[in-house]
């Protein structure tokens, strides 16, 4: 599964892009092992983190940034990144995207929530286009 999800995911991302993972990114991987799996993943990474991301992981060198919230903006879209989806958001009524994991694509959609955990993505990163068509 692991090769899978590499393969994936560097098909889809360049080394020059941001990438931001909304958490549970190596449930009960070693130190080690999460390091050597960032090395081999294309991109600038960022962790918001998730329930199941421990110090082994938070503490990485791989990533740019770890948070457990963020708020930014691409290509003028406005996106509110938790590990969790939201009933409401900052900028909800305002054109603003809760994009989250957690749920794995199991919980009603909501006007401009998107789960973009891989197991709803065919184990893939998605673009911020495609977040727009779904939404």
């Amino acid at each position: 599964m692991n090769e899978a999800l590499i393969a994936r995911w560097n098909e889809r991302v360049q080394k020059q892009d941001d990438v931001w993972h909304l958490g549970d990114f190596a449930v009960r991987m070693s130190g080690d092992a999460v390091a050597a799996l960032l090395a081999r993943l294309h991109g600038c990474k960022h962790l918001i983190v998730g329930n199941n991301d421990g110090p082994a992981t938070i503490s990485q060198d791989g990533w740019r940034s770890t948070q457990h919230y963020a708020e930014i903006e691409i290509d003028g879209v406005r996106l509110v990144l938790c590990h969790y989806p939201f009933r409401t958001w900052n900028g909800m009524y305002k054109g603003a995207y809760n994009v989250h994991g957690h749920s794995h694509g199991k919980l009603s959609r909501m006007t401009r929530q998107v789960d973009v955990g891989v197991d709803v993505w065919d184990l893939r990163p998605i673009t911020v286009d495609q977040l727009r068509r779904r939404a």
